[in-house]
């Protein structure tokens, strides 16, 4: 934490290497009494897969496109100015790249269901999350409801194939409602051509830190 809150002294420009020549710390008795009582043991294997089977090959070869429209129906986030937030429990998110794309917790209450998929427009475009409990989102962030059954794992790897959307857009090209509704993305799938949502939920489970989920 103490190297953490250094960050704001670096940039592109200036990066953290030799520059870093001290650190301040607190003195012993200054150090919290949480830090005594968090519990490492949480962390303790959880490097884990969920299952011991071996992560099998990806073959795109043979998957096929699917309109988003067609997998989820696709939801605007609504605009929320600092000015008019209060502090609360419900995520709040942003146009981000990290934190699981939440930039706030607000006391407003969710706009949105859990178990969905936040999708930037505008900001990190593409950079998708899946958000497990109700939430709200600025309108630079889109939203997927899923049409069918969606698990962490399931989710875990679409977020994964729609980032690699990125490319496609731009300042000037951006992922909007509609465009997205429209957008196209490679699925491994079945003999009928349907999703292949189970060979999705197996392969995350197989992959490290996948018992986390």
């Amino acid at each position: 934490m103490c190297i953490k809150a250094n960050r704001y002294r670096y940039n592109y420009g200036r990066q953290a290497n030799r520059t870093i020549r001290d650190l301040l710390l607190p003195e012993i008795s200054e150090i919290p009494n949480w830090v005594n009582s968090f519990d490492l043991d949480c962390y303790v294997e959880s490097v884990k897969p969920f299952t011991s089977s071996d992560t099998q090959p990806l073959d795109v070869s043979t998957w096929r496109p699917f309109e988003l429209q067609k997998l989820f129906e696709v939801k605007k986030g609504k605009r929320l100015t600092k000015a008019n937030m209060t502090h609360g429990n419900t995520p709040f998110i942003g146009a981000t790249d990290s934190g699981n794309g939440v930039t706030a917790m607000i006391g407003q209450a969710p706009i949105h269901k859990g178990n969905t998929i936040t999708v930037p427009y505008n900001g990190s475009v593409a950079e998708a999350f899946y958000q497990p409990v109700p939430f709200g989102a600025t309108d630079d962030v889109n939203v997927l409801y899923p049409k069918f059954k969606l698990t962490p794992a399931i989710a875990m790897f679409l977020i994964t194939i729609i980032r690699q959307e990125k490319y496609r857009f731009n300042y000037g090209r951006k992922w909007k409602l509609e465009r997205m509704k429209h957008s196209y993305i490679l699925l491994p799938v079945l003999q009928d051509g349907t999703p292949d949502w189970n060979f999705m939920e197996q392969y995350i489970k197989t992959l490290p830190f996948s018992s986390q989920l």
